[in-house]
């Protein structure tokens, strides 16, 4: 009986095999299954294949990283991050890629640091899993209108916003990134499967296609992996929150006051104020959706609102219901 998801399975194996043979490959390894199958398939085909996981001591995905690398017979290398060395490292990831978002910060240092450490010119991701394969919680039992606002505001912001950033990231050290998940080939296969599929009804059903195809080529144990968010479960977050608090700041403050360090002078910019807000995340998705396609931004959105007020000399609620 053939597999249901062999063409999909195929085509995730030859855009590795076609990206690795015969090379010597570093991988953006956090020890989950996303970095795990691509490591495993690029084992068979590879020339040489080491694994990279950037974190604090004893950082979740650390621990996940060394006990699967040891599984899977791979060579391990643990790019530790600390207190002491990073607040340089944002430092020099914003100068290099321009980056001032604090959460694209502290999602992207990990692999800027893996590049930074990494002594070979090709690097393999498992970036993409989980917007093409419904790997966040925030999918979960959704209706049919939130998921789709979700799952498409997931999928821009990773093609407009991460990718971007993460090439940049790669031309800073002269390295090539391999996307597998979001390689044409492997993407066009991800549409043909029904989408009541892919949809997570609970946290266990998470990537539940890419689990299933770890399975059939013989790598039960990636199916099995338990996975936190790379700001996480690198320990990423938690540092920074420190520094913030040794500073007497917020979080954004702190990671605004470094970008101001390191952009004075190398643009002229008006001093901002940041303003934190938490708001519905079906409401946030839909609104930035409209903000980029009308070429405008978060920030350009909030100031004008400010304005109006400041105008009106209150908040309309009628203007905006």
């Amino acid at each position: 009986m053939s597999f249901r998801y062999d063409k999909l399975e195929n085509s995730i194996v030859t855009v590795i095999k076609d990206n690795v043979k015969g090379k010597d490959i570093g991988v953006a390894f956090s020890g989950g299954l996303d970095s795990g199958l691509v490591s495993a398939i690029a084992k068979e085909y590879a020339n040489s294949v080491t694994l990279y996981t950037c974190g604090s001591e004893n950082a979740y995905d650390v621990i996940m990283a060394k006990d699967l690398s040891e599984k899977l017979g791979l060579p391990w290398v643990h790019v530790q991050i600390s207190k002491e060395n990073i607040e340089d490292l944002i430092k020099e990831m914003i100068s290099a890629t321009g980056t001032t978002d604090p959460f694209t910060i502290s999602y992207e240092l990990q692999l800027f640091c893996v590049c930074k450490a990494s002594k070979e010119d090709c690097i393999l991701t498992g970036q993409g899993a989980d917007e093409y394969f419904m790997g966040c919680a925030k999918f979960i039992d959704q209706p049919d209108d939130d998921y789709e606002i979700l799952k498409n505001a997931a999928v821009e912001r990773l093609l407009d916003v991460s990718v971007p950033c993460e090439k940049k990231i790669a031309s800073h050290f002269n390295k090539d990134l391999v996307y597998v998940y979001i390689n044409e080939l492997v993407v066009s296969e991800i549409w043909n499967i029904d989408p009541d599929e892919l949809k997570p009804k609970d946290m266990d059903s998470r990537k539940s296609v890419l689990k299933e195809i770890a399975i059939d080529l013989g790598y039960p144990v990636l199916a099995e992996r338990k996975k936190k968010s790379s700001q996480y479960g690198s320990g990423t977050t938690d540092l920074i929150r420190g520094l913030a608090r040794k500073n007497g700041m917020k979080y954004n403050e702190y990671i605004e006051s470094l970008c101001e360090d390191v952009l004075h002078g190398v643009e002229s910019r008006r001093k901002t104020a940041a303003v934190y807000a938490r708001v519905d995340p079906i409401i946030k998705a839909e609104a930035e959706r409209i903000l980029q396609q009308q070429g405008s931004s978060p920030s350009e959105a909030v100031e004008k609102l400010y304005l109006k007020i400041i105008a009106d000399g209150r908040l309309n609620i009628s203007d905006h219901a």
